[in-house]
């Protein structure tokens, strides 16, 4: 990741963010030295994680029962595409595979009926990252208690199903499996739905409940469109035509300080320079590498579990293997 374009100072601008205030150690783990390195770590570590398809750090003899003999209270946390078990678990895949494996990306398709490209890493992050963070703590908790740690099985496409608990739950009680465009919330409602504006922008609307749906429909002055019941794909047509005939700026006007979930669609540069998230301070923190400086990514982290600290850099390549292999050295 170092090496992608764009560039922040020498290395990546991904791994820049992605990095900051980290330390940065390099072992040969394929070498005797790297892995008795390796273990001098993890003796004194309350967690490692690692990303490898399985097998993999049993065969450099990095495995759970190898770690688990220098330290018995380590929590050993393994992020892989398909879990550590199952006619999947050593496919070769990234997150759109994940995606189309669960079931997601068909849920969400174009006009031609192809699935769209996320614009997000759901399986890495919803699926991987948070769902680690959740259980190191909750191993975290148990060693507390049994003086043990575990081996934690984290599979990102595993994690994806419960994103789709509307969609489970449908088929699973009624037999009704969602298909893309004919669900509540991908598109088979005019209460949640996206409308293009006169400008070629994009009203986001979500007035789900009747309050708002009532409030909504007064907006756009559609008062023959009320019952959307009978006739839910009829009135997602209308309700298109009267969006495009006027601009954004003209219903964001008539939308303002009315409870009706209904937005312009932002771009991600009109997002990070909205007041409100200014005002919540989500981007005051900095990552810095010579003279160059951006924002941090703000992370789900409530302020008083952080380092007071503002601003911060990403680590050079293995900066700091003599002083965290000295450390751990002494602590053995």
């Amino acid at each position: 990741m170092r090496t992608y374009v764009l560039k922040l100072g020498s290395d990546s601008v991904n791994f820049a963010l992605l990095t900051r205030g980290k330390p940065s150690v390099t072992l040969a783990l394929k070498s005797k030295e790297g892995r008795d390195e390796a273990l001098l770590l993890a003796g004194d570590s309350d967690v490692l994680i690692e990303p490898f398809r399985p097998g993999v750090m049993a065969r450099l003899g990095l495995g759970y029962a190898d770690l688990r003999a220098v330290n018995p209270r380590i929590v050993y946390c393994s992020i892989s595409g398909y879990g550590q078990s199952g006619p999947l678990a050593n496919t070769a895949a990234h997150d759109l595979n994940y995606l189309a494996e669960s079931g997601m990306l068909a849920l969400s398709a174009a006009a031609d009926g192809s699935p769209v490209l996320p614009p997000a890493l759901i399986a890495d992050i919803g699926g991987g990252a948070y769902p680690a963070v959740m259980n190191i703590l909750l191993a975290a908790l148990q060693r507390d208690r049994t003086g043990y740690g575990c081996h934690l099985d984290v599979s990102m496409a595993d994690n994806l199903f419960t994103f789709m608990y509307w969609g489970l739950g449908n088929g699973w009680a009624a037999n009704e499996w969602p298909g893309p465009g004919d669900a509540l919330v991908t598109g088979g409602s005019p209460r949640y739905n996206i409308y293009r504006t006169a400008d070629d922008r994009f009203l986001a609307a979500a007035p789900l409940e009747q309050k708002f749906w009532e409030n909504f429909i007064r907006v756009i002055e559609a008062p023959h469109l009320l019952d959307d019941s009978k006739d839910p794909t009829g009135t997602t047509r209308a309700v298109a035509k009267i969006i495009a005939a006027r601009p954004a700026a003209e219903w964001q006007r008539r939308l303002a300080g009315l409870d009706v979930c209904v937005v312009v669609v932002k771009s991600l540069r009109e997002a990070v320079e909205n007041p409100h998230f200014v005002e919540r301070g989500l981007f005051q923190r900095f990552v810095e590498q010579g003279e160059q400086r951006i924002p941090a990514l703000p992370t789900p982290i409530h302020p008083g579990f952080r380092a007071p600290d503002g601003d911060g850099v990403y680590p050079r390549l293995g900066q700091d293997n003599e002083h965290l292999l000295e450390v751990a050295g002494r602590a053995k």
